[in-house]
């Protein structure tokens, strides 16, 4: 059985991780192969928890960007080699910004709470 809650509140948590990675800006981003390394992790979870959700949930909120946050996962996990640390950056700071208020309604209309 799928459980969208749990896909969705993992989404969430991986978001608000990454924006606490990466608090401190693109120059400390650039500079710590750790924070890199834990940034790329929680797109993947972020991608797995994607391509765990069921096409009903999908489908009810087609704004929220799913094929292209699977397919993120997928670049980072095969091509791990030759990640543009420049377009991991853009996703930070124009990609979630836009998808995190979907996220957390959909937390919201299944009533449960950011973890």
């Amino acid at each position: 059985m799928i459980d969208d809650g749990l896909n969705i509140n993992c989404i969430a948590e991986c978001i608000a991780r990454i924006e606490e990675y990466t608090s401190e800006g693109r120059e400390a981003f650039e500079a710590s192969t750790l924070i890199q390394d834990a940034v790329v992790r929680n797109f993947q979870v972020i991608g797995d928890a994607t391509k765990n959700l069921s096409s009903e949930i999908k489908q009810a909120y087609p704004d929220v960007p799913w094929r292209r946050m699977a397919g993120f996962r997928d670049v980072l996990v095969h091509d791990y080699l030759r990640i543009d640390f420049n377009i991991v950056w853009e996703i930070i700071e124009i990609e979630i910004p836009n998808f995190k208020p979907q996220i957390l309604e959909i937390l919201q209309i299944l009533n449960l709470p950011p973890s």
